[in-house]
């Protein structure tokens, strides 16, 4: 590319003016790989410092700003300059692309949490759980002891038996009517010796 080369006040001919970067992007969408290069050294500082703040870690900030240049690269082609400076269309980009790269991280660490909560075992106290059981066998035993005769029969027949309301008139051969009064006379009895709220 031929530079215009400008006279300075001693007399000296000056280094031509650096290319714009919208200049530098038509060239790089022509395969211009030192357009490419100079774009590069304009604005790499600035596309790694900004992935750098949202992500933090240099190693990721590092690769993702590697991303973002192989993208403009690829898409130098798309960038229209009636619609913002090059310099906002690439950061746009590098915003873009680190968000992406957060809300990835953030999906792999909670699926990740996800399978790990899954596959914990979880600790289960298999003696105190036995202890507890056999503490409430002994509650209910005396507490059944409690009712009379009739409640204790029928209560026995509809809950340990698992016999209908039915099957137990059936059994005693007493009327449907008589077995539910037993059964609920009975519950509330039980319910009050065990200390059990309704």
């Amino acid at each position: 590319m031929l530079g215009l080369m400008t006279v300075d006040s001693a007399g000296d001919l000056a280094p031509p003016a650096p290319a714009s970067k919208e200049e530098l992007l038509v060239q790089v969408a022509r395969g211009d790989q030192s357009a490419f290069g100079e774009l590069y050294d304009q604005i790499a500082p600035r596309v790694l410092g900004l992935v750098k703040r949202l992500l933090v870690d240099h190693a990721q900030s590092e690769e993702v700003t590697q991303e973002i240049f192989l993208e403009i690269w690829q898409s130098a082609a798309r960038y229209e300059s009636t619609r913002g400076g090059a310099s906002t269309w690439i950061l746009t980009m590098a915003h873009r692309r680190a968000v992406d790269r957060i809300r990835s991280s953030q999906a792999g660490r909670d699926r990740d949490t996800k399978i790990g909560i899954r596959d914990l075992a979880v600790a289960y106290d298999h003696v105190a759980e036995t202890v507890e059981v056999r503490i409430e066998h002994e509650r209910v035993e005396r507490a059944m002891t409690r009712l009379t005769q009739l409640q204790r029969q029928a209560v026995s027949l509809a809950y340990y038996g698992g016999l209908s309301h039915s099957e137990v008139a059936d059994m005693l051969q007493i009327p449907l009517g008589t077995v539910k009064t037993r059964l609920r006379d009975g519950l509330i009895r039980l319910r009050d010796e065990l200390g059990v709220a309704s």
